[in-house]
């Protein structure tokens, strides 16, 4: 990535871990000089109750480059909820930042012409979990947003992936129709025998 870009954008999910950790950002990256740099500076200064706009921070007192803006996708209102994403999430977006750039992703020459916005999602369950682990949740969020930002700038899935395995894929959360489920499984040669129930829709 060592041309001038205007924008990328990519995103990743990891998941794997206790109810709630799974991390999903997605990321625009562009150059400071341009549409993407007045975007990123209305970003900080058009702050919304419950959707506040803060800077990746390793510790207070401590942002990266390049310059990272969080926007959580959930309403905050819950001051527990409050202090994880603006804490373990936090530290991890940071992390993921550097990640990026000590695998070279985003080149380290590049790091003061660069910005980032980070979307986030926090499963809101983490509030009410007394048993959270910090550090899976911390090493997730760190992992999904390297993985993020890895994607944007290679501008991974390529169209001809995608092109390639569009009708191989099925979004996770698709209702899908239980015999297009039959017919996928029908394509993938598979010799396990399944018995579907479609009226009672059971398996």
């Amino acid at each position: 990535m060592s041309e001038k870009i205007t924008l990328r954008v990519g995103e990743a999910l990891v998941a794997g871990g206790p109810p709630g950790t799974a991390a999903e950002p997605e990321v625009v990256i562009g150059e400071m000089e341009g549409p993407f740099g007045t975007a990123f500076a209305n970003l900080m200064g058009n702050q919304t109750k419950g959707h506040s706009k803060v800077l990746a921070i390793l510790n207070t007192d401590i942002m990266v480059r390049p310059p990272t803006i969080m926007v959580s996708k959930v309403t905050v209102n819950d001051n527990r909820y409050t202090n994880i994403l603006m804490g373990t999430v936090q530290a991890a977006i940071a992390n993921g930042v550097l990640d990026s750039i000590r695998s070279n992703d985003i080149p380290k020459d590049k790091v003061n012409e660069l910005g980032i916005i980070v979307s986030v999602w926090l499963n809101p369950s983490v509030s009410k979990d007394d048993d959270l682990d910090h550090k899976i949740l911390f090493d997730i969020h760190r992992r999904a947003t390297a993985n993020a930002i890895k994607k944007a700038v290679n501008d991974e899935p390529s169209i001809d992936w995608l092109l390639e395995n569009q009708e191989k894929i099925v979004h996770k959360y698709y209702q899908i129709p239980y015999l297009h489920i039959l017919h996928l499984l029908l394509k993938k040669n598979k010799s396990t025998f399944i018995y579907i129930n479609i009226e009672k829709g059971k398996k």
